[in-house]
């Protein structure tokens, strides 16, 4: 055992745990020369960029006055240590606006300011200034007129008492373009064709007496629209008539129908009262019952029943005087 251990042999073993040892110790201590103990701190301080939106927020009397022509968002690039730039992200306590509450009505070119931010941040804002329009502020509350396009619906259908909720909105803007505000309408599309009633949320918009759409806020933005679609129909009573009836012959002619359904544009219903059913008698000898297809008018596409039985009852003039 002791020639072992003053062997060369040994002495290699011992060397090579000794530098497996020690790169086990250095690469636990260091990353790229930084103990590691070292490394959270040393990343704090790095300098890092980030980049965001933030809504901008606009200081003025909205009481009294109507602000245009801002932008929703701005974009911010914050730059400094990381752990600040980190921190400032994720907690969003600064904030991105314009101050408005010294100037009077009219246009003005007013720069975009940041508030709130650490003093070891610094920023660019894009963009750095921007035009708003201050005008006077006016609020009206409108009803809503629904415009639909009842031309596409299949003859025999017609729109019956469309309505929607809320029937009223409150709509706010520059004194002017409210003023100008003719109709507060719901859009309604109806699809070609269509047998169904319309029943769905709809976009309001504004619109002068030239149908141009105004730049106004509409409380709220949306009302739900319901446009009952049904069938054209009236009932109507039978009145039954004949040709070509013999001389010498006297007919009764009934049916145990007395009154069908009919089907069409509303226009045309409106004005019919009565359904003549004319029965040829040509070959008519004795008594019978006959089905009768009924005649539709102009503008009545449809009739339940489409057809009747009529019953023929006949008898002999000449017979009847002697």
């Amino acid at each position: 055992m002791n020639k072992f251990f003053d062997s060369k042999l040994f002495y290699k073993l011992l060397a090579l745990i000794i530098t497996i040892l020690l790169t086990v110790y250095v690469s636990y201590n260091q990353v790229g020369f930084i103990p590691r103990g070292q490394r959270t701190r040393t990343l704090q301080t790095v300098t890092k960029t980030e980049t965001l939106k933030l809504p901008l927020q606009i200081s003025v009397n909205t009481d009294k006055y109507y602000v245009t022509g801002y932008p929703e968002k701005v974009k911010v690039n914050i730059t400094g240590p990381s752990a600040l730039v980190v921190s400032a992200i994720n907690t969003k306590n600064f904030r991105a606006f314009i101050d408005l509450s010294e100037l009077k009505i009219g246009k003005h070119q007013v720069p975009i300011r940041v508030s709130g931010l650490s003093n070891q941040l610094s920023y660019k804002i894009s963009p750095k200034k921007i035009v708003v329009d201050i005008q006077e502020r006016k609020t009206r509350t409108l009803p809503i007129k629904i415009r639909y396009n009842s031309d596409v619906l299949s003859k025999e259908y017609f729109v019956y008492s469309p309505y929607c909720k809320p029937s009223m909105v409150e709509v706010t803007g520059e004194k002017s373009e409210v003023n100008h505000i003719s109709k507060i309408i719901a859009n309604v599309d109806i699809r070609k064709k269509t047998i169904h009633s319309f029943d769905s949320e709809v976009m309001l918009v504004a619109v002068d007496a030239s149908g141009k759409q105004l730049n106004v806020v509409i409380q709220p933005e949306t009302t739900h629209v319901y446009i009952p679609i049904r069938k054209s129909k009236k009932r109507v009573r039978l009145n039954i008539t004949s040709h070509n009836a013999a001389s010498n012959r006297m007919y009764s002619l009934t049916s145990s129908i007395k009154k069908v359904t009919l089907y069409g544009a509303a226009s045309t219903l409106k004005d019919i009262v009565q359904l003549d059913v004319d029965v040829n008698l040509a070959g008519i000898v004795h008594n019978t019952s006959k089905k009768v297809r009924l005649k539709l008018p102009k503008g009545v596409v449809k009739a339940d029943p489409s057809d009747i039985w009529v019953k023929i009852e006949m008898a002999d003039i000449s017979a009847i005087k002697n």
